[in-house]
């Protein structure tokens, strides 16, 4: 109601939402309903990762407007995987080495060369690239149940040193 006068106030307005305003519930007796999922029993390879892949700030979907991430303080480049720290040290490396990545899936092998690694709080035994860059890596028929989306919040995969060093790419 009154969006026209309401979307120019200053600091904008917010949309009702019962559960927030007002902690009421549409449910047959008010309440929250809750429904939980067993988690699948997993067992992720030594020296293998969980990948996800995330977008930058200055991207919509799969069109990139700038080379820029501003939430993760990154600048200049998308062939970027973020790892937690204490994974790098395990595996001795450091800042700006350069890897090659290899997903696993179905006995099959897939490879994306020269990403350069970055350090970020996120949680051992995973790590993230940008999309569409890492999309080479994500298995098209491995998709959600439900969804049939492609899965590519949850790729396993292998992190090599990259075939050619830092000095060749620079």
């Amino acid at each position: 109601d009154n969006y026209n006068e309401r979307v120019r106030e200053p600091n904008g307005f917010a949309l009702p939402n019962p559960p927030r305003d007002s902690r009421s519930f549409r449910t047959h007796d008010g309440k929250a309903h809750f429904i939980p999922h067993d988690l699948p029993d997993v067992n992720i390879p030594e020296d293998n990762y969980v990948m996800m892949t995330i977008r930058s700030h200055d991207q919509y979907n799969t069109t990139i407007y700038d080379l820029h991430d501003r939430y993760r303080g990154i600048h200049g480049n998308r062939r970027i995987v973020l790892m937690n720290a204490s994974d790098m040290i395990d595996r001795g490396w450091k800042n700006r080495h350069l890897v090659d990545i290899i997903s696993h899936y179905n006995g099959q092998d897939r490879r994306s060369n020269s990403w350069q690694l970055v350090a970020y709080d996120i949680p051992r035994g995973n790590i993230a690239t940008y999309f569409p860059e890492a999309n080479v890596l994500i298995p098209l028929d491995s998709t959600a149940v439900k969804s049939n989306t492609p899965t590519s919040k949850w790729i396993i995969c292998s992190l090599i040193n990259a075939e050619r060093n830092h000095s060749e790419e620079e």
